[in-house]
């Protein structure tokens, strides 16, 4: 019983070690504003490196996400990522293939709008779980790193299906992307377990 407990007890995500909220003399609501504008920026640099799929391209946002969740912790990864959709849908050229594309909110209505959104969800539900202690071990980080990916697939595929049928939303919503997935998840994996070696250092 007390094991199951201490597992769903919160603990400081990584950030929280690295950069603990009173540090330096800043503020709780500056350095929260500081790790979400260093997140955003993340998130626009990794929008940018892509391979070019229809209708859906193929960023490094996936791995940001998780990596973004797993280092902030929910709240911080979630306030992030809204700040980053917030962005987008303002007009500022944070997406993917903006320029030439047009950022804003019909941007988001198009094919795309359901990743974007399991972006949110993702960084949140990751972060849920690192701050549970499930960033610190490889099994656990493995299993949430994929459970992340799966949310956004799944977000994606929802939205995808309701703009065209389900088998070619399969077909162009995931199929391409299984290996780049697989490839991405393993980083993230592997980003995570370098840090906390680092810290533990």
């Amino acid at each position: 019983m007390a094991s199951g407990a201490s597992s769903l007890a919160p603990s400081a995500p990584l950030i929280g070690l690295v950069w603990p909220a009173r540090a330096e003399g800043l503020s709780s609501p500056l350095r929260t504003a500081i790790l979400a504008i260093v997140g955003t920026a993340l998130l626009t640099l990794s929008a940018k490196v892509q391979v070019p799929f229809w209708p859906v391209p193929m960023t490094m946002q996936t791995f940001v996400v998780l990596v973004l969740g797993a280092t902030y912790g929910a709240r911080l990864a979630g306030v992030t990522v809204a700040l980053y959709l917030l962005e987008g849908a303002l007009g500022l050229p944070v997406f993917a293939g903006t320029p030439p594309a047009v950022a804003g909110v019909a941007y988001m209505a198009g094919p795309t709008g359901g990743f974007l959104l399991g972006f949110l969800a993702a960084a949140v539900l990751v972060g849920f779980l690192a701050e549970r202690g499930w960033d610190r071990s490889l099994l656990r980080l493995s299993a949430v790193m994929i459970l992340g990916h799966a949310v956004i697939f799944a977000f994606g595929l929802a939205w995808l299906a309701a703009l065209m049928p389900f088998a070619k939303a399969w077909a162009v919503g995931f199929v391409p992307f299984m290996a780049a997935t697989a490839l991405k998840t393993a980083l993230a994996i592997a980003a995570m377990q370098a840090a906390w070696m680092v810290v533990k250092r």
